[in-house]
């Protein structure tokens, strides 16, 4: 009682804090079970039956009716050697003769209308089987009494029939429940762990010391065995959560003062234009190492990214995205510029969106020497159309690989950009399509299912 406590109490918290509703019960081991010994008992139950009812037909079609062939050539052989010999007279046998020459009249009436060969009578009590047979001497009538053979069929067979199923029907009954209990451990094992909260798991749950008393051997290794990696687990889950804790401030300190010092470099008038230019490649290099420092974060928390959802426009956050990214383009003859065709409305973390446009215009400006950046904001999604080198059917099929880069083009980045692109897309239920030509352009489409027009 203490464990069902326990695990109610887990289900509880598991769907307070996650804010998800119990889904429907997955059939388990249990009903398998159930559901095999009920197809075992309706399958023995079937051919039982179909065994006694088919013994009956053999009895009624094989030795009946072939006694009855061979009493009639047994009175036959009789009438040979006495021919006044009297048709057989017996409690389940009556016999009738019909003289050769003579009608129908000295049969009784019931008798008259049967030709040759095997009829069922039917009586009041039951049904009697008559058999007509020809002889030069005449026509017999044999009348065979069933009901005494339905009766011996009855507790012969049937008596025995319900008596086997019975014994059967108990045996199975006790090997269910025995079948049953033995699982039980491993059922009650498998509730725990579907009601788990994987954000805050109690793993004293998965202890041993909490299984049933009856819990077999094998039963407690799988509870060892899944308790200490659901131990191990969560030192990884907390090793991760102190990672990301730390790395949020531990690399964003340094990346302020590098940006800092850049600034007051910047401003110094003895600064030569070499300086300048690499004072400019320095805070490009700070302000890519934020986004992918971000984009690591998002990525790195399992369920939580850390971000709030908030509503937020869209046009407001490209438009600062794209001016950040003015530097990208500087002293190419490429126009960076926003195309605003709706006023598109987000709920979504703003920071994850601004990260994943930041790597998209960031890539397109890398391998854009000329021509034009268009950001376009659209009713369904936001595109970003560049007039850049483009990329050949290989390229497109691997541009999301980690690493990959083209061969062609910038040699900065490190080739991951659009791979985090992809995984923030996938974590956040995003659409991204990508379209390309090569020495003519890329096309990027991100699309975001619960977007929604702002109207001014």
């Amino acid at each position: 009682m203490k464990w069902l406590a326990a695990r109610s109490r887990s289900a509880e918290i598991n769907q307070a804090s996650t804010g998800i509703p119990r889904m429907r019960r997955i059939d388990g081991i249990r009903r398998k079970i159930w559901a095999m010994f009920v197809l075992q008992l309706a399958a023995i139950t079937f051919a039982t039956i179909l065994g006694v009812y088919g013994a009956a037909a053999v009895l009624e079609d094989v030795l009946i009716k072939r006694a009855l062939v061979e009493e009639a050539a047994h009175y036959w052989q009789r009438i040979e050697h006495n021919p006044v010999a009297k048709p057989p007279n017996t409690a389940n046998l009556r016999g009738f003769l019909q003289p050769s020459g003579q009608g129908v009249a000295v049969l009784p009436d019931y008798l008259r209308s049967f030709t040759l060969g095997y009829h069922r009578l039917n009586r009041p009590n039951g049904h009697d089987l008559v058999y007509v047979s020809d002889w030069p001497n005449g026509r017999l009538f044999l009348v065979f009494k069933q009901e005494q053979v339905d009766k011996l069929a009855f507790f012969f067979g049937f008596v025995p029939l319900t008596v086997v199923l019975l014994i059967i029907y108990i045996t199975l009954y006790f090997t269910y429940r025995a079948s049953r209990r033995a699982l039980s451990p491993v059922i009650a094992l498998a509730s725990v762990v579907r009601e788990l909260d994987p954000l805050h798991p109690d793993l004293g749950l998965l202890a041993p010391d909490h299984l049933p008393s009856d819990a077999d051997g094998d039963v407690l290794v799988l509870a060892g065995a899944l308790h200490r990696f659901a131990s191990r687990n969560e030192q990884f889950i907390e090793r991760e959560r102190n990672f990301t804790r730390d790395a949020s401030h531990e690399l964003r300190s340094p990346l302020t003062v590098i940006k800092v010092a850049a600034d007051v470099l910047e401003e110094e008038a003895s600064l030569t234009a070499f300086g300048q230019r690499s004072v400019q490649r320095i805070r490009r290099a700070v302000r890519d190492m934020e986004s992918l420092i971000q984009a690591f974060l998002i990525l790195a928390r399992e369920g939580d990214v850390g971000l709030p959802d908030e509503d937020f426009v869209v046009n407001d956050v490209l438009r600062e995205e794209i001016d950040k990214a003015q530097d990208l383009v500087a002293g190419k003859p490429v126009k960076l510029e926003l195309v605003e065709q709706a006023r598109l409305g987000l709920y979504a973390p703003a920071r994850a969106f601004a990260v994943l446009m930041a790597n998209l215009i960031r890539n397109a400006c890398l391998y854009t020497e000329h021509g034009s950046i268009r950001v376009v904001i659209a009713e369904n999604g936001v595109r970003v159309v560049d007039t850049g080198i483009g990329m050949s059917a290989d390229e497109l099929a691997q541009l999301t690989t980690p690493f990959f880069r083209a061969q062609r083009g910038h040699s900065d980045g490190h080739g991951i950009g659009l791979n985090i692109v992809r995984r923030l897309a996938e974590r956040f239920g995003w659409e991204i399509g990508f379209a390309s030509k090569l020495n003519a352009g890329t096309t990027v489409s991100v699309r975001f299912p619960n977007a929604h027009l702002i109207k001014d």
